[in-house]
């Protein structure tokens, strides 16, 4: 078995994340799905009031390598039905912060239990046109542990190579509209899969942290 690329490695992640902190400026986000030059377009279309939600990015120590956990959004909901997700949710007022709130809602989501999870850092904010500022807390995750997932929040989950995700061939070009812009967007498409939107935003910054010089 080939080791892990460096860029890919809980080294290099923690190295790259050391010293991040949640909770910036709102108006210094980045419209998810987008790089941060395409974002300022937009600025003005994003609503005048955005609520705070956090999500974990799960990578988990397989033996040949990190995978990040995935989830596939129950088809019932309202918003968002069946699309390829980080588990996560509003902050909500007893929440202590991004990460507590991300652990709380991946426990409530899959049954992850919280001993499993290891903070490593966060990503910058994303902020969705449905009205939501994300911070995105990336998180080492042992293996062993058992999964039950709520069914009505949750269809599927499933892991995905890093190495994969962080592999730009596998970076497919797509075309998308907001607010009357066109932009030049990514998905990672993954067997039968795609994953697309805010999900592919925020796997695609991971990338670009992990990857810069």
């Amino acid at each position: 078995m080939a080791p892990a690329p460096a860029y890919a490695t809980r080294e290099h992640i923690e190295q790259r994340l050391r010293g991040t902190a949640p909770g910036g400026d709102p108006l210094d986000a980045w419209v998810a799905g987008l790089t941060p030059e395409q974002t300022a377009a937009l600025r003005g279309h994003l609503p005048a009031r955005l609520n705070r939600a956090a999500v974990m990015v799960p990578l988990v120590e397989r033996a040949e390598g990190l995978t990040v956990l995935l989830t596939q959004r129950a088809s019932h909901l309202k918003n968002h039905p069946g699309q390829i997700s980080f588990p996560g949710g509003r902050i909500e007022p007893h929440d202590a912060g991004p990460w507590e709130a991300a652990v709380r809602e991946t426990w409530e989501e899959i049954g992850l239990a919280p001993g499993f999870a290891s903070r490593v850092g966060y990503l910058h904010d994303h902020a969705v046109l449905t009205g939501y500022l994300i911070t995105p807390v990336v998180a080492i995750v042992r293996p062993g542990f058992t999964l039950q997932l709520d069914r009505t929040e949750v269809d599927d989950v499933f892991e995905v190579p890093l190495e994969f995700i962080l592999d730009p061939v596998h970076h497919a070009p797509r075309t998308r509209t907001f607010a009357g812009h066109e932009f030049l967007t990514h998905d990672i498409p993954y067997g039968e899969r795609n994953i697309w939107g805010a999900t592919a935003g925020m796997l695609l910054s991971l990338y670009r942290l992990l990857r810069e010089e």
